[in-house]
């Protein structure tokens, strides 16, 4: 059985491709959405972990599960998670293989790289008063904390689920500053909900393709609007793919039956 930490949409992607590949699956998911999509998706067809799971959960779960591979499709700022995996793949003795998403080309003049949420928060703080927030919503206390954006205007792009939602709330967001949309969003979706919100600011990360970096990018662009992105984490990992036929290659490598 192959286990895929599958806590994004492509990670859902690659639990599909290798399903019609013929491998036993467990998917690994951080949100009971995520855990819905998936077994909605293939009916019984895998197994589908939505607890969180630390290095020795993680070594635990290897071995009662008979795990031949790891593969960590985790979102691409997930470090943590993504250490914990290989620290439970070298104590298992469990191939660890990490499919990472492509980058997006930041070519906008008006974009500002910074490496961390402080960073963009400082940033942010100093372009504009309205600052539109797509980073998330894990990582939202951290900008409401900031001394630097007191008395700034934040809006959150979140997903649109009651747990969510209630801690957007909790975080002080009114429905005047809360846009709880499902993406993709197209490039003039982006540019709607921009100008909408009188957006001066906007913040991401760079999540690739996938994420949609590349369509807000292209509509803060359009409007002018500075674009502060938070680069990637720095992460050395054991094995890393950039493509399906990576992965499965890579498997094929390191386990000789896991069919």
């Amino acid at each position: 059985m192959i286990f895929v930490m599958a806590g994004t949409q492509d990670g859902r992607e690659l639990v599909k491709t290798l399903l019609e590949q013929g491998y036993d699956v467990m998917a690994s998911v951080v949100s009971h959405y995520g855990q819905q999509l998936l077994e909605k998706a293939h009916k019984g067809r895998l197994t589908v972990n939505s607890e969180p799971l630390d290095a020795e959960m993680l070594q635990a779960c290897f071995r009662t599960q008979g795990i031949k591979a790891c593969v960590d499709a985790s979102h691409p700022y997930a470090v943590a998670a993504s250490a914990n995996a290989m620290t439970a793949c070298h104590e298992a003795g469990v191939p660890y293989i990490r499919y990472e998403r492509d980058l997006t080309r930041l070519d906008y003049q008006g974009t500002v790289v910074v490496h961390n949420y402080e960073e963009a928060a400082a940033k942010a703080a100093s372009l504009g008063n309205r600052i539109f927030l797509t980073t998330g919503s894990r990582n939202l206390q951290k900008f409401v904390e900031a001394a630097c954006l007191q008395g700034k205007t934040l809006i959150a792009r979140v997903l649109p689920t009651a747990e969510v939602i209630a801690q957007c709330e909790a975080l002080g967001f009114t429905p005047d500053r809360l846009v709880a949309l499902q993406g993709p969003f197209s490039k003039e979706l982006n540019k709607e909900l921009f100008l909408r919100y009188q957006a001066e600011v906007i913040v991401t990360k760079n999540s690739g393709t996938m994420g949609g970096t590349d369509t807000k990018l292209q509509a803060a662009a359009e409007l002018g609007l500075p674009l502060v992105v938070i680069d990637r984490p720095p992460m050395e990992y054991d094995c890393l793919c950039d493509t399906f036929d990576g992965v499965e290659r890579k498997l094929q490598e390191l386990i000789r039956e896991v069919k």
